[in-house]
């Protein structure tokens, strides 16, 4: 486009190009006469081409605004016009050439595409509200401190220790043998912290490869390593912002990362392999460990500096032969969720809880729970029995209560009850019918006399 005396020429290559926009264009002089509308001008508006090209813009159209802006210099944007109940939304801009106004432009847009687009943004957003809440359900925790049993004095004390500093922006490192709830105060810590809407990321550092673990927390750039994602990837470190991050197993880290961490702990930024730019984090860190840090910072392991970094607040969980108290609990909680399950009641023998808080429970509360899923499914009539706890706990009773009412099971009882489950199982394979039962004695290498024999019995 350009001015030639009183005229604003537009080049063939500009018409086709307006010619092509989905919009509507009319672009008028700076004497007010319309110099050009494109096809979609006329789809929109109605207006034909002769009706308004080479014509004073505000006589065949009235109030219009965009001879305003060739005296304003000012852009109008989002007017809403109605012609002959034709509705649609103009923006307008001057035309300048030299800092001079030339002319002005009307990009016109229907009302009915505005409001369809406006409904798809609104769909759009819909959409990533319900994905930002079912990945924030995700990366939630899932226990509080209401779950964590706690009936023996060294648990109570723990436990009361754990709530107070829940409430401060401490890093934390929980210390204790396997199974014993670390994951578990972890999330009770989150969720009675002022991060509890923030996310909980949890990374187990022993479970990864070293060389890999490095991109995992802190993400990498575009093009970092071939294998890489292209875009690049964000890290562990970026998606707990704002949240806690839980480094299970830190002892795992290896002593040239842990230089890595230890900065971004101390400066509250990372850098992504591959990147120069610094990107703010604003993460609370809970760490754990079942092994003894001191040991390994005096071997040589693990830096002495990142050691007290992130044991500014030390809880160590005892393991559960120390809190014997905690067991009976335990075990009725357990009881209690299968109830639920089972949707009936469930008793354990005085017997077999005897045998449960006399065990030593090296596993702790994760043996305690496997120990009782296992009685669960050999239990008869809903009721626990000694007998249906795995051989070493009744074992580790027996040798340790030599004037125990629980004595041994006699051995032709056992085989009976062998006998029976094994003949139990074998009919739940092929069947109850008189076919089944054949298969059943041939498959056990008894005659189906003999097996119509011990079913009677």
């Amino acid at each position: 486009m350009k001015m030639k005396s009183s005229v604003l020429e537009i080049s063939e290559i500009s018409r086709v190009i307006m010619d092509a926009i989905y919009d509507g264009v009319l672009i008028i002089d700076r004497e007010v006469i319309v110099r050009y509308i494109n096809p979609a001008y006329t789809r929109i508006t109605g207006v034909k081409y002769e009706e308004i090209v080479g014509k004073n813009l505000l006589e065949v159209r009235h109030g219009a605004r965009l001879p305003n802006v060739l005296t304003s210099g000012e852009k109008v944007l989002r007017a809403l016009r109605m012609e002959d109940g034709i509705e649609y939304m103009v923006n307008m801009s001057p035309i300048l050439e030299d800092e001079q106004i030339i002319g002005g432009i009307s990009l016109v847009k229907a009302l009915g595409d505005v409001y369809e687009l406006s409904n798809e943004i609104n769909h759009y957003k819909k959409e990533i509200h319900i994905l930002k809440k079912q990945i924030n359900a995700i990366q939630k925790a899932k226990y509080t401190f209401a779950d964590i049993i706690a009936e023996d004095i060294a648990s109570i004390n723990i436990k009361k220790l754990a709530e107070k500093v829940s409430g401060k922006d401490t890093t934390v490192l929980i210390t204790g043998e396997s199974g014993t709830g670390k994951e578990l105060y972890a999330q009770a810590i989150h969720n009675a912290s002022p991060r509890r809407e923030g996310p909980f990321i949890v990374i187990n550092c022993a479970t990864i490869n070293h060389s890999l673990l490095e991109s995992e927390l802190f993400g990498y750039a575009e093009g970092a390593f071939t294998g890489a994602v292209k875009e690049g990837k964000a890290g562990l470190f970026e998606a707990a912002h704002t949240g806690t991050l839980f480094l299970d197993e830190i002892s795992e880290i290896d002593i040239g990362l842990q230089a890595k961490l230890l900065r971004t702990l101390q400066e509250g930024t990372i850098r992504r392999i591959g990147s120069v730019k610094e990107i703010s984090v604003d993460v609370r860190i809970v760490a754990a460990t079942n092994k003894e840090l001191e040991k390994q910072v005096n071997e040589k392991l693990f830096k002495e500096d990142l050691y007290y970094r992130i044991a500014v607040f030390p809880i160590n969980l005892p393991p559960l032969r120390e809190r014997r108290g905690d067991v009976r609990s335990l075990i009725f909680n357990f009881l209690r969720e299968k109830e639920n399950e089972a949707m009936r009641r469930i008793d354990v023998t005085e017997e077999a809880e005897k045998m449960l808080i006399a065990y030593d429970w090296p596993g702790n509360i994760r043996e305690l729970t496997n120990a009782l899923e296992f009685a669960y499914n050999m239990m008869t009539d809903y009721v626990i029995d000694y007998g249906h706890l795995p051989l070493r706990i009744q074992n580790h009773y027996l040798r340790n209560n030599t004037e125990s009412s629980v004595g041994f099971e006699k051995l032709s009882d056992i085989l009976r009850r062998t006998e029976v489950q094994v003949i139990q199982n074998a009919l739940g394979v092929f069947g109850h019918d008189m076919d089944g039962k054949k298969k059943a004695a041939d498959a056990l290498g008894i005659s189906l006399a003999t097996l119509y024999n011990k079913i009677s019995k």
